[in-house]
């Protein structure tokens, strides 16, 4: 009997190929909507941001610099863009020392620099002494701390004020404390808020609220810095003074250079200050720009010069920044190397 062999079985048959064109048009037409939100979410996050800025800035700016260009007086004040194009009269006038106007706004200026300068050293040297001396620990350092921040924690126009009264002549605390409780200056008071104490007066309270800020921010890059260094230095032979030059100061740099860049800006545009200190018109001692071109404004109603003096102003901080940040920076690639 012959036995047949069985056949092979059959192969299986191929699974059809996938349908790859549909799929991918349908993952792309998925995946676009998704990219995109994910593009834009962060422009529409600052789109309220942009927004106030442009209403609240750049409009008003803008504005400003064109009023500088025309003879903009109370006499068109109803109706600004009617008033007469000037050309660069307006500055032509502010930067002319030989004429009045050139001559005050040179005073203020130069007024302005030398408080600027006092006031931002020493507030970055007494916020910088106050976060070093608060590093060791003891007994009342929260306390402290806490006291150190309400000058900057108070509104400014309460502190003024509350300094105004203090530089009373006949019934300030100053007065009080300095001629009739210690005797210093003979029983004569001292007129604070005139003359060339003027001065002196608005650079105690710029530096009285002005320094806290410089010790929050100092104490907070101090915490960056290891224990470890100065226990090192210590027992090197290193005193206090050489652990905050050699350790101390190098490792706060950084945020020194932002800090009185910051400290600079605000205290050269400074106007709270002198305004409620003196009111609308300050002494000449205490003559800020700021406050002076604010007289210029809306004290003569000459607005046109007043915008000049503005846009000045603006150039001269925009070009103190870019050289400031021009020498850091390049002072810090040199230490990096």
């Amino acid at each position: 009997m012959t036995v047949s062999p069985s056949a092979p079985p059959a192969p299986a048959a191929a699974p059809p190929p996938p349908a790859v064109g549909p799929v991918r048009r349908t993952t792309s037409r998925i995946r676009r909507p998704g990219r995109v939100r994910r593009i834009a979410l962060p422009y529409l996050l600052l789109l309220p941001a942009l927004l106030l800025e442009l209403l609240i800035h750049l409009i008003p700016m803008v504005m400003g610099i064109v009023a500088s260009f025309r003879e903009l007086t109370q006499f068109h004040i109803r109706d600004w863009t009617g008033a007469p194009w000037t050309g660069f009269d307006n500055y032509e006038l502010a930067v002319d020392v030989n004429r009045p106007v050139g001559e005050a706004l040179l005073g203020s200026f130069v007024t302005t620099c030398l408080f600027t300068l006092l006031s931002v050293g020493l507030c970055w040297f007494i916020g910088t002494a106050a976060a070093v001396f608060m590093q060791e620990s003891f007994r009342g350092r929260g306390f402290l701390r806490a006291l150190f921040l309400v000058p900057y924690a108070l509104p400014v126009y309460a502190a003024v004020i509350t300094w105004s009264f203090m530089f009373q002549r006949d019934n300030g605390m100053i007065n009080h404390v300095l001629h009739d409780q210690l005797g210093i200056g003979g029983a004569e008071h001292t007129f604070w808020l005139l003359g060339d104490n003027s001065f002196w007066a608005l650079l105690i309270v710029s530096v009285w609220k002005g320094w806290p800020f410089a010790f929050l921010i100092v104490t907070a890059a101090l915490q960056n810095v290891p224990r470890d260094l100065y226990e090192a230095a210590a027992l090197d032979g290193a005193g206090v003074w050489q652990q905050i030059r050699r350790i101390t100061l190098p490792s706060v740099g950084a945020v020194n250079q932002v800090l009185l860049l910051v400290l600079f800006l605000w205290t050269f545009n400074d106007f709270n200050t002198p305004f409620v200190l003196f009111g609308k018109s300050a002494p000449e001692a205490a003559d800020l720009i700021s406050i002076h071109i604010y007289q210029s404004s809306f004290v003569t109603w000459n607005f046109g010069t007043g915008s000049a003096m503005s846009v000045l102003l603006l150039l001269f901080l925009l070009l103190v920044t870019a050289v400031y940040l021009l020498v850091t920076t390049r002072g810090r690639r040199k230490s990096d190397a």
